[in-house]
């Protein structure tokens, strides 16, 4: 069955850098889009970056624009995202989703927390 596990999460200060990582299984990986998402504290879950199966397109939120970088590594079935020059409004849980014939697949998410 298809499985998203979400890594690399933690606490980090105003301007530090986290790289997260999603590991997935289940289908080809390959051939499939995927995106990442987060959603802060009493608010709606929100994309932030998407990228395509071939990894060669890639668009992002406003929000994270410049700060932000999603990739993948379809020979190691993982997908990624950099986040540099983290700030408060930062802090969410990010998910991992892929859609695969209709229906869409979640990770259980990573928290990632920006603190002074």
């Amino acid at each position: 069955q298809v499985q998203l596990v979400e890594s690399g999460g933690g606490v980090v200060e105003p301007g530090d850098a986290l790289r997260l990582s999603c590991a997935a299984s289940g289908f080809t990986f390959s051939t499939i889009d995927m995106a990442w998402y987060r959603q802060a504290p009493g608010r709606e879950r929100e994309v932030v970056a998407r990228i395509n199966s071939a990894g060669n397109i890639v668009n992002y939120a406003d929000s994270v624009k410049g700060r932000f970088i999603i990739s993948r590594d379809n020979a190691k079935n993982t997908a990624y995202l950099q986040m540099n020059s983290l700030e408060h409004e930062d802090t969410a849980v990010y998910y991992c989703k892929t859609r695969k014939w209709g229906i869409d697949y979640w990770g259980n998410g990573t928290l990632v927390t920006v603190s002074s």
